[in-house]
C-alpha cells in the first residue's frame, strides 16, 4: 500500500482505478505541475494509478459527489451553517478570486498558451469538482453552477492521500463513493459509510493545497512547507489545531456526542479575530530624557506568537504587513518616524515605496506599455514583513502563476521576534514635555493600489491593526 494512502482505503479502489486509468487524459505519464501518478498496491501485483495534479483533469463528474447541501440539510446542519461562512465554501466564489482569475489568469492564458494549464489548474484547489469533471474555465459564479461549491464537504471527505512525497499543486487522490473518511470510526449511516483516516487528521492533507509551485519550479505558496521546518511540527501542533479547533457536541444530528467535534471555521488571513494579536510590539527608547536637536533612537520588538507558519503566509505575492511608526509632542503634533535602514540584500523591497510595480497585468489586459501601479500603498519609509514575487522580467508580481524568481523572505517567522530601529532627531520647534511614539502592526489581504486599479471591493484592501505598542519620553530644554 502507498505511504500516502490511509489502511482505511476501500478494498474496491483497484477497480475504481482502473475506470480511472482509462478515462484520465494525458496517459500515466507524471504531471510536470505535481501530477505524478500514485501507485496503489494489493496484494503481491495487483497495480493501478490514479490521476492527480494536472492529469485529473476531465477524470470525474460533478454527480460523483453529493452537494454540500444535501450533507447539511440531512445530519450535518451545524457543520454546514459553519462551512457555509467559511473561506473554504467561497474559494471559488470569493470576489478577489473571481477578478483575479477572470481579469488576469483566464486571459493571461489565452494570450500565451504556456499558461493555459496554468489557468486550468486554478480550479484544481479553488473549485476541485469542477477541475476533476473538466469545467474549466468554469462559469462565472453569478450561474450558480457546482463550481460555486467550491471546497465541498464531499471533496474534503473522500480525499485519500497525495501522490509523491511533497503535497503541492492539488496532487490529491480523490475517491469518491460510498465511503466518507472522517476523524473516528463509528456507526455507518443509511446515507455512506463511515471510515477512519489518519491521513485526514495531518497537516500533508492540508499541503496538497496550501503549497504551490509556479510553472517556473518557484514555491508560490508554501504554508505547509513552513509549518514542516518551524517548532510547533516538531511538537506534533498540525493545521488542524488552530484552524478547526475542537469542542463538545455532534458531528451529526443522529451520532454520538463527543468531546472533540472539530469545527469546520477554518479561520484564517480572512478572519480580522484571527489576524489580530498574530505578533506582540514593544516600543522603547535608547534615554528617556531628550532636548530639542537630540536624536533618539527607539526599537521596536515584534515577536510572532501565534502562527504555525509565517506571518503572512499563503498568498504572499498579495499581502502586505507593515509597522508604522509616529511621534506626537504635547502641542498635539505628530510627526512619522521611517524604519532605520538595516542594509540586507533586496531591502528596498521592505520599506514602503511610491515606484510602480505589476507591469505583468499589462499582458492579460492587452496593454503592452502598461506602467503598473503604486508597488505598496502605505506610507514611504515604513517597514515591509513580505516576500516580493518577480516574473521573468525581473519586476515584482502579484501573478503567482507568472513567478520565477522570489525576493527576500523578510517574513516572521513562528516564535520569531524581529528588532526594528527609528532614529528620531528632534525638531528644534518641539513642544516641551511628553512625547509619545507609537508603533502599529498592519496588516491587508490585498495591497491597496491593484485592489483600486481592477475594481476589487473595498473589504479585501481592509486594513487590520494586528497589535500596537506605545511609550513615552519627556522632552526638556
Amino acid at each position: 500500500m502507498n505511504k500516502n494512502i490511509p489502511a482505511g482505503a476501500t478494498a474496491g479502489i483497484l477497480i475504481l482505478l482502473a475506470g480511472l486509468a482509462a478515462s484520465s487524459r494525458g496517459g500515466a505519464a507524471a504531471s510536470a505541475r505535481g501530477g505524478a501518478a500514485a501507485s496503489v498496491r494489493g496484494g503481491a501485483a495487483a497495480q493501478a494509478l490514479i490521476k492527480t495534479g494536472d492529469e485529473a483533469l476531465g477524470t470525474r463528474k460533478y454527480s460523483d459527489f453529493q452537494t454540500p447541501q444535501f450533507c447539511g440539510t440531512s445530519c450535518h446542519g451545524d457543520i454546514y451553517q459553519q462551512w457555509r461562512q467559511a473561506m473554504m465554501s467561497q474559494a471559488y466564489t470569493h470576489h478577489w478570486d473571481e477578478i483575479e482569475y477572470f481579469k488576469l489568469a483566464v486571459p493571461h492564458g489565452e494570450k500565451d498558451k504556456a499558461f493555459k494549464a496554468v489557468a486550468d489548474g486554478c480550479n484544481g484547489c479553488h473549485t476541485p469538482l469542477a477541475f476533476m469533471a473538466g469545467d474549466v474555465p468554469p462559469p462565472r459564479p453569478e450561474k450558480n453552477s457546482r463550481a460555486n461549491e467550491s471546497v465541498s464537504c464531499d471533496f474534503c471527505h473522500t480525499v485519500t492521500g497525495f501522490a509523491g512525497d511533497t503535497p503541492f499543486n492539488f496532487n490529491f487522490i480523490s475517491e469518491p463513493g460510498k465511503t466518507k473518511y472522517g476523524p473516528r470510526q463509528g456507526k455507518n449511516s443509511p446515507e455512506h459509510n463511515l471510515a477512519k483516516s489518519e491521513f485526514l487528521g495531518t497537516a500533508e492533507f492540508c499541503g496538497a493545497c496550501h503549497n504551490e509551485k509556479s510553472p517556473f519550479g518557484v514555491w508560490v505558496k508554501s504554508t505547509h512547507l513552513e509549518w514542516k521546518d518551524g517548532p510547533y511540527a516538531k511538537e506534533g501542533v498540525r493545521c488542524h489545531d488552530c484552524h478547526m479547533t475542537y469542542a463538545d457536541g455532534f458531528s451529526a444530528a443522529m451520532g454520538n456526542r463527543y468531546p472533540d467535534v472539530r469545527q469546520h471555521l477554518f479561520h484564517g488571513a480572512h478572519d480580522p479575530g484571527k489576524v489580530q494579536g498574530t505578533v506582540e510590539l514593544r516600543v522603547h527608547p535608547d534615554i528617556r530624557e531628550a532636548e530639542p536637536g537630540d536624536k533618539v533612537k527607539f526599537t521596536i520588538a515584534l515577536f510572532n506568537q501565534k502562527t504555525g507558519h509565517k506571518f503572512p503566509s499563503g498568498s504572499v505575492e498579495d499581502r502586505i504587513v507593515w509597522m508604522h511608526v509616529q511621534a506626537v509632542d504635547a502641542k498635539g503634533r505628530v510627526y512619522h518616524l521611517p524604519v532605520d535602514k538595516k542594509g540586507f540584500a533586496g531591502e528596498e523591497y521592505t520599506i514602503g515605496s511610491d515606484e510602480l510595480a505589476y507591469q505583468d497585468m499589462g499582458i492579460a489586459l492587452a496593454e503592452a506599455d502598461f506602467k503598473g501601479v503604486q508597488r505598496d500603498g502605505i506610507p514611504v519609509g515604513d517597514r515591509i514583513f513580505r516576500m516580493p514575487y518577480f516574473d521573468p522580467q525581473g519586476r515584482m508580481t502579484i501573478q503567482q502563476w507568472n513567478t520565477k524568481s522570489l525576493g527576500v523572505d523578510y517574513r516572521f517567522g513562528p516564535r520569531e521576534t524581529k528588532l526594528e530601529t527609528c532614529t528620531f532627531t528632534l525638531p528644534q520647534d518641539i513642544a516641551l514635555g511628553k512625547l509619545k511614539v507609537t508603533a502599529v502592526l498592519y496588516f491587508q489581504k490585498l495591497v491597496k493600489p491593484v485592489a483600486d486599479f481592477l475594481g476589487v471591493p473595498a473589504e479585501e484592501a481592509e486594513i487590520i491593526r494586528v497589535n500596537e505598542h506605545a511609550t513615552v519620553i519627556e522632552v526638556v530644554d
